[in-house]
């Protein structure tokens, strides 16, 4: 797991084009934008992606070769990530200063702070592991990680008032 994240990371920062988004502005033409609920902004890829932003959120959309739409890179509050399943796969990946998260179908939500990033599994799994590649987990529904420097990663079933906390700033 080390290597794909190491080789996904590679391969985001050299070979895809890139869109900065500010959570109140239209995306690429691979996304537009959906309802905003409360202070979020909705997009919804053609490749079956669709990204709630915290307002405020700093974010940067990243397209492959293609123009479609398959990572984010993710400095500043949340962002829920919602990835259609289809078949051979629907990859999709957030990155932070902290974090590489990738998944294939399912509803995330990832929270950058100043030094730490937490993902939280809504349903489905998603592998997180550090940017530096060191080491990785899964997470599965209602299970979280804290991505810090120096601390272990440790996956925690995360309580309902945290869980509730980090949706109603998703506007969910």
């Amino acid at each position: 797991m080390k290597g794909l994240f190491n080789a996904a990371f590679v391969l985001l920062a050299f070979t895809l084009s890139s869109i900065e988004i500010a959570a109140a502005q239209p995306a690429n033409q691979a996304c537009s934008t959906g309802n905003s609920v409360g202070a979020t902004q909705t997009l919804r890829c053609e490749t079956g992606i669709t990204i709630v932003a915290e307002d405020g959120a700093r974010y940067t959309l990243h397209s492959g070769r293609d123009g479609r739409v398959d990572a984010v890179e993710l400095n500043g509050k949340a962002l829920l990530i919602e990835v259609t399943p289809k078949s051979g796969g629907n990859k999709f990946q957030v990155v932070t200063p902290q974090a590489i998260a990738a998944v294939r179908g399912t509803k995330w939500a990832v929270d950058v702070a100043a030094e730490k990033t937490s993902v939280f599994v809504v349903n489905g799994r998603v592998a997180v592991g550090r940017r530096t590649g060191s080491h990785s987990v899964t997470l599965r529904p209602g299970e979280g990680v804290d991505v810090e420097t120096g601390a272990p990663l440790t996956v925690k079933r995360w309580p309902p008032a945290r869980v509730s906390a980090l949706m109603a700033r998703l506007g969910q």
